[in-house]
């Protein structure tokens, strides 16, 4: 029996025309992140450069903290769950990406940084695209199948403009919903589109990124590559102790302030400022890609020897872990750059392998293994820094992605083939 043609123009256009159908839902979709990925960027570099010049604000980070709770309590619902959401709906649809979930994260994302909250910034990007691409697919009346697809561009383009990495962006889309599987093909060319113009987008209005080089061109070399080896190992670990961290600490806070919730985040600032005097310096609050000083502690300055101490990358993630785990809210990829870039540099030192190369594989592996996406990550260290060292990239990233273990940033990943032979998948899946 032959199946009768939809009676639905749209229908009809999308199964002749796929390619233009995605191709003009992109375009909307791709203007309006590009455009909030780069008003974004604008306001956290003044908030930054503000927190520099009035280094007092650190100390209304803990009322900062009450604020962004009352403000998720009040208007949030479910967009509190940030980025599990957006993967969540995509996997069992029906519960929905709120629209708000946008200036909500947005603005708290900038007061968390304001006041020197340790945050990132790609968290935020991703959220920001999934409730965007939500509301379009919805006044589009789009079914369940593109919905999902839409969703995924959303984080294609979040994540892709806010990092200025587009094919790293289409494939993290696929490969970020599940351990084991990199995603419905289905979707590669939607993402693709939406990351591409997403970027542009954002280039257009002006917004920048930030630029890292490794000098390093030494070629093949089997004694180095079995440092990198052991290196990625040692990220892997570096990304395993973050997830598992971040998960403890909130989990210990919830259940310390079960009932007055909104001293976990003044709890929390507190103790940033308390770490802050510890550590003597202020250059692991915020971002942490550039320092106030030219000469302090930062991602770029992890490039060279010197530019980190020995132990910066432990200090990083704590305070990460801190600000994060106890309410605040930003992204976990920028300040995993910086504990993966410091420890290679660290590792380097310790091994005689080139700075630079080290700091380059340990900025990608360590977020590789924290999300599970060691392809989109070896694709990542081709953007930044150019392919000569893709072996590199590829080795380290995958030891990090196999040492890292199951329990990344994000628990709504499904598992979908285990890393190892004990873990069982999800029962859910096929």
């Amino acid at each position: 029996m032959n199946k009768q043609p939809s009676s639905d123009p749209i229908d009809a256009f999308r199964s002749r025309f796929s390619f233009a159908y995605y191709l003009i839902i992109a375009l909307a979709v791709s203007f309006l992140i590009g455009s909030a990925v780069a008003l974004f960027l604008v306001l956290l570099e003044r908030a930054t450069v503000t927190r520099w010049a009035h280094p007092w604000l650190l100390f209304g980070l803990p009322f900062a903290g009450i604020f962004i709770w009352w403000v998720y309590h009040r208007f949030g619902k479910n967009s509190a769950a940030g980025n599990n959401l957006i993967i969540d709906e995509i996997h069992e649809p029906g519960g929905g990406v709120p629209l708000r979930m946008t200036p909500l994260v947005l603005f708290t994302t900038i007061i968390t940084h304001l006041f020197g909250g340790s945050a990132g910034r790609e968290g935020t990007a991703v959220q920001m695209g999934g409730s965007i691409a939500y509301r379009i697919g919805g006044w589009m009346k789009l079914d369940a199948a593109d919905m999902r697809i839409i969703l995924m561009m959303g984080i294609a383009g979040g994540f892709g403009a806010v990092f200025g990495t587009p094919v790293a962006g289409t494939v993290f889309a696929l490969e970020v919903l599940a351990i084991g599987r990199l995603g419905d093909f289905k979707a590669l060319i939607p993402c693709g589109i939406a990351a591409f113009l997403s970027d542009q987008v954002c280039h257009f209005w002006g917004a920048g990124h930030t630029h890292y080089a490794i000098g390093f061109s030494g070629g093949f070399d089997w004694q180095l590559l079995a440092w990198v080896l052991l290196a990625g190992v040692a990220f892997g670990c570096a990304s395993r102790l973050f997830s598992w961290s971040m998960h403890r600490v909130k989990d210990a806070s919830g259940k310390l302030f079960v009932k007055t919730p909104w001293l976990t985040p003044f709890a929390g600032g507190c103790l940033i400022i308390g770490l802050t005097f510890i550590a003597g310096t202020e250059d692991y609050l915020g971002l942490g890609v550039t320092a106030a000083h030219a000469d302090g502690i930062s991602i770029v300055n992890a490039f060279r020897e010197g530019g980190v101490e020995p132990f910066s990358w432990l200090w990083k993630l704590v305070f990460t872990v801190v600000t994060l785990g106890m309410g605040f809210k930003g992204g976990e990829v920028t300040p995993l750059f910086f504990i993966g870039a410091a420890l290679g540099n660290a590792i380097a030192l310790f091994t005689g392998a080139p700075v630079d190369l080290l700091a380059g594989l340990g900025f990608i592996a360590v977020f590789a293994g924290a999300t599970n996406t060691p392809v989109a990550c070896t694709l990542m260290g081709v953007e930044l820094f150019g392919a000569e060292n893709v072996i590199y990239f590829g080795a380290a990233c995958l030891m990090a992605y196999y040492f890292s273990g199951h329990a990344g940033i994000y628990s709504a990943q499904r598992v979908i083939i285990p890393k190892f032979g004990w873990v069982k998948k999800d029962p859910h899946q096929p």
